[in-house]
């Protein structure tokens, strides 16, 4: 933990599965020490890292809300700067989430179409991500375009695409 704050990072994750195939919850106890943990090292190194607080209860198949809240609120209580419950994807659930650990903020994870910033801001989510989103709607062009070729011999999907030059003007900056 001390090493990555050292990097002068602005923020920093503490996931509470170790993830992988399988992967389950770790203990409600030893979650809320690893928190506690994270906060005791940036309080020493004095930076302000903002600490992000994840029950991946919704990730690793137990999609149980309260379950999830209980967690979220007690991570906050030990210290997260904001919490997450990446994988809800149900509005009327995230803005429980938003209401039980106020005023500590909520991120939300939109990697699909499920909700707006609009709709997000309006519950009182304070950060989005997006996870791997883009890439995948990258790749996702990038193989439409190849099996357009290689079924068809037709180029139609390069048509829509960002020219070099504007590109590498986003590049240059």
């Amino acid at each position: 933990m001390t090493a990555a704050i050292g990097t002068g990072i602005a923020g920093l994750s503490i996931e509470d599965a170790p993830g992988g195939p399988g992967a389950t919850l770790y203990d409600e106890r030893l979650a809320i020490e690893r928190i506690g943990a994270a906060r005791q090292a940036i309080d020493a190194d004095g930076t302000g890292v903002l600490l992000t607080a994840r029950c991946e209860a919704f990730l690793v198949g137990q999609p149980d809300l309260t379950m999830t809240i209980r967690r979220l609120v007690a991570y906050g209580d030990a210290g997260a700067d904001c919490v997450y419950a990446p994988g809800v994807r149900s509005l009327d659930q995230i803005g429980e989430i938003v209401r039980a650990v106020a005023p500590k903020p909520v991120n939300a994870l939109v990697g699909g179409d499920f909700a707006t910033v609009a709709q997000l801001a309006d519950l009182g989510v304070r950060r989005i991500s997006v996870g791997g989103a883009l890439a995948r709607t990258a790749w996702t062009g990038f193989l439409a375009a190849a099996r357009e070729i290689a079924e068809h011999g037709t180029f139609h999907a390069f048509a829509p695409t960002v020219p070099h030059t504007e590109l590498n003007e986003l590049f240059t900056r």
